[in-house]
């Protein structure tokens, strides 16, 4: 259940969700794997003195943590949802990172930057949200200077076409904007934009225990607590979407993914 999503404009991560998915992956993260994950994503970058951009970055616990660990000169976190970015940007302000770290909302479709005006671009977890993968990319590239390079992490299947029944399943159990594509559509998509170095990482094996884990702390610990906090019809709907996913991890059908690319300096 990656952070807000960007193809359509609509407010899937409302105050109730956003209270519901930190407290299963912690304040500011509305993606699994904390900071260990967002390191293995970035820790071959260099941010130091950069411009960057953060697609799809929730309620800002990521964007913030890059700022204050990678030290770019500067970062933008983009989101098409109100909610996220009121809450990212009070926080960036109560961590004294509001010169370093900025927040963004704009309207589903091309993203509203200015050509080469990024060094790094990232996304944890949020393109998911973007069915039109080819067009994505193609964006992506125009934003990025020349020499610049794209680190993200994303939730993809394993295959194109018409999902499996347990995947359909999923999927109406999440209610969410999806538009998973496999990685083999990544990479074409991403060399056809002009990509080179094009690279991807299957995470379902780290996944698939983490969600079961996760899964086991909603219908346990975590239950009474989160409960409380948005009501247990919330809750129980959160835990037949977790079953149903674990199935689809299981089978490998669901595949979190790293995914990286560079625009060539030439």
């Amino acid at each position: 259940m990656p952070a807000a999503p960007l193809g359509e404009d609509v407010a899937e991560y409302d105050d109730t969700a956003i209270r519901f998915l930190e407290a299963l992956w912690g304040e500011g993260f509305l993606s699994p794997g904390g900071p260990d994950e967002v390191r293995r994503v970035v820790d071959h970058l260099d941010f130091a003195g950069k411009r960057v951009l953060d697609i799809g970055c929730g309620s800002g616990g990521i964007t913030l943590f890059l700022a204050c660990e990678y030290a770019p000169a500067e970062i933008v976190g983009y989101d098409v949802e109100q909610p996220v970015i009121d809450v990212a940007s009070r926080r960036a302000k109560e961590q004294g990172l509001d010169r370093v770290a900025r927040f963004v909302r704009g309207e589903p479709g091309p993203l509203p930057f200015p050509v080469e005006s990024f060094d790094i671009v990232f996304s944890k977890d949020a393109l998911i949200h973007v069915a039109d993968k080819e067009r994505l990319f193609q964006d992506i590239f125009r934003l990025l200077k020349p020499g610049g390079q794209f680190a993200a992490s994303d939730w993809l299947t394993s295959h194109d076409g018409e999902p499996s029944a347990a995947m359909k399943t999923y999927l109406a159990a999440e209610g969410l904007s999806f538009g998973m594509a496999s990685a083999a559509r990544y990479a074409a998509a991403m060399r056809d934009a002009g990509f080179v170095d094009v690279a991807t990482v299957n995470r379902n094996g780290w996944y698939r225990e983490v969600a079961r884990g996760e899964l086991e702390r909603l219908k346990g610990p975590l239950y009474a607590p989160v409960a409380a906090a948005v009501g247990a019809d919330y809750v129980d709907k959160n835990i037949r979407t977790w079953s149903a996913m674990q199935t689809v991890l299981d089978s490998g059908e669901h595949c979190p993914t790293h995914v990286f690319g560079t625009r060539p300096a030439g």
